[in-house]
């Protein structure tokens, strides 16, 4: 009661008015001026007010933590897992918490082994066993139109087709490749695997990328008359690991060809051609297509695990040969700093992306073409500690070479396999004589075995003037050499000796060098491998 307030009934009345007043005007003013006056008094850990005026807490109503994934609807082939989450309620007149509180991701998504029965096709045989109006029926998936992700089944010897309703969760839609059904809903899956997902992948093959870790690059093969010749199969380049956006594009009666890093054939292979379609390759799928107009295409997204070999099977002139891909910027620099300047000769490059940020190329580069063999070449091997090998055995009297020597007989074949630092097949570009040695220019087309780095265009030196072995320039061989150090270091080369295995390339030789690493064990052939110094 406030002060002065008597006990008669008028004074009790206006006492009562007075209270009701101050209640009203007053006391919501005092809270408002403490809060105001307490903030320079909380500048310090010290709360000068007690608890009970510790800042409120949150009114406002937000998700909980997602919970752990649900197992997978499928073993293989594309699944859906599922999470949720709750919504804390904390003001019953607030907003909702936005968003949803379900969330799906694609799971198991490698393919299933052959022979598994398709996930549509194992709905619809579910039904086999249950009578339809009376009569039992064997039921196969038909599409009906009526949605992607309706479980219509045709029955079996009849001319009709019954929708069982939806398809179960996990099921892949049937117009979207990348699709999945959830809820009747067929939904689009994020490069991040969640369904629905506004996600995507940029063209570096990075998640939610700006395009910003990969440089472009973009070549056409212009040989015209290969030293196979025609009717024979020829490599136009190797797409290094890592590479994505791949795509290769030829307009002419030829056929291009794929092979993996083992040097086998996984599209268009051994003079059999193959449907257009998907291939598996390099963990990717590749889209192999060929039009009426003679319009052949290689086109996949990536990223590929390997290196792959794009070759072409000719059957007449060559009219030009595109490809492009994609690289991260270190894979890039590695693979452009590997490649040989002599290889750039044979190809033509169209408007290529190489950005300025790059430093020119070394001056050393720029002599390649004028080495001697007083000059390192571009690109140095690792050198080893068998020095004692590297001696070359000149001949005797180059004002008479006599004939030349032949290895003969499989042992020997198997022996200078085991021993060679390099077993590759190349074609002889050019030929010419330096003081007493004979300098090849040779275009590497394939390997068998390299213990030290080997580029697609490399010089190899044979110690006389001799013509020992004799080899023909446009040929293409079978070359077994072992890699010369001299004494001083200042010479890092491809030595093919007087007496190394040469043989003019044949099928039949490429199936023999096939898998001689075992026969090495099996005879007791010490093969020689990469040493560091």
């Amino acid at each position: 009661m406030l002060p002065g307030c008597g006990r008669s009934t008028g004074k009790r009345l206006i006492c009562r008015c007075l209270t009701t007043l101050y209640v009203v005007l007053v006391l919501p003013i005092i809270p408002s001026f403490c809060q105001v006056q307490r903030v320079p008094f909380q500048r310090g850990a010290v709360n000068w007010f007690g608890p009970e005026h510790s800042p409120p807490l949150r009114s406002s109503n937000e998700w909980g933590s997602w919970q752990s994934w649900s197992p997978c609807s499928r073993t293989c082939g594309g699944g859906a897992a599922v999470r949720t989450r709750h919504c804390a309620i904390r003001d019953s007149s607030g907003p909702d918490c936005p968003g949803d509180t379900r969330q799906y991701q694609v799971c198991n998504i490698k393919d299933c082994p052959s022979g598994v029965t398709d996930f549509r096709h194992f709905q619809c045989s579910a039904y086999n066993n249950k009578p339809l109006m009376g009569i039992y029926y064997r039921w196969d998936p038909f599409q009906s139109g009526q949605g992607d992700c309706e479980l219509s089944c045709l029955a079996q010897g009849q001319n009709f087709y019954y929708n069982f309703g939806r398809v179960l969760d996990g099921t892949s839609c049937r117009t979207e490749y990348d699709g999945v059904c959830i809820n009747g809903q067929c939904l689009q899956v994020g490069c991040d695997f969640i369904l629905g997902s506004d996600a995507q992948t940029d063209i570096c093959g990075v998640c939610g990328g700006r395009n910003v870790s990969c440089r472009h690059h973009h070549n056409v093969y212009t040989t015209k008359y290969p030293a196979s010749g025609l009717f024979g199969y020829n490599e136009v380049t190797v797409i290094p690991a890592g590479a994505t956006n791949i795509r290769v594009t030829d307009k002419s009666n030829n056929y291009l060809a794929l092979r993996n890093r083992n040097y086998h054939y996984v599209i268009n292979g051994n003079w059999a051609i193959n449907h257009p379609g998907v291939f598996s390759v390099a963990g990717t799928k590749i889209q192999y297509k060929r039009s009426a107009d003679n319009t052949e295409t290689l086109e996949t997204a990536g990223p590929t695990d390997e290196d792959l070999h794009v070759m072409v099977l000719f059957t007449e002139q060559n009219s030009g040969i595109e490809y492009e891909y994609w690289l991260p910027k270190d894979y890039y620099i590695h693979h452009q700093r590997d490649r040989s300047s002599l290889q750039e000769t044979v190809e033509t490059v169209v408007s290529p992306t190489i950005p300025a940020t790059l430093p020119p190329p070394p001056t050393t580069r720029q002599s390649a073409l004028s080495l001697t063999t007083k000059r390192r070449p571009h690109q140095p091997r690792l050198e080893r500690d068998n020095t004692e090998l590297n001696r070359i055995i000149e001949s005797k009297r180059d004002d008479k070479c006599g004939k030349c020597r032949r290895v003969k007989g499989r042992q020997n074949k198997i022996k200078q396999y085991c021993r060679k630092d390099f077993v590759f097949r190349g074609r002889i570009v050019s030929k010419k004589i330096i003081g007493k040695e004979t300098r090849y220019d040779v275009l590497v087309v394939l390997t068998y075995k390299n213990n030290f780095p080997i580029l697609r265009r490399e010089y190899m030196w044979v110690p006389n003037t001799c013509d020992c072995p004799n080899l023909l320039e446009n040929r293409e061989y079978i070359l077994m050499a072992r890699r010369h150090v001299n004494y001083e270091r200042t010479l890092n080369r491809i030595l093919l000796e007087t007496e190394s295995f040469v043989r003019l390339y044949r099928p039949k030789e490429d199936k023999m060098l096939r898998d001689l690493d075992q026969e090495c064990t099996k005879h007791g052939y010490q093969i020689n491998t990469n040493q560091n110094p």
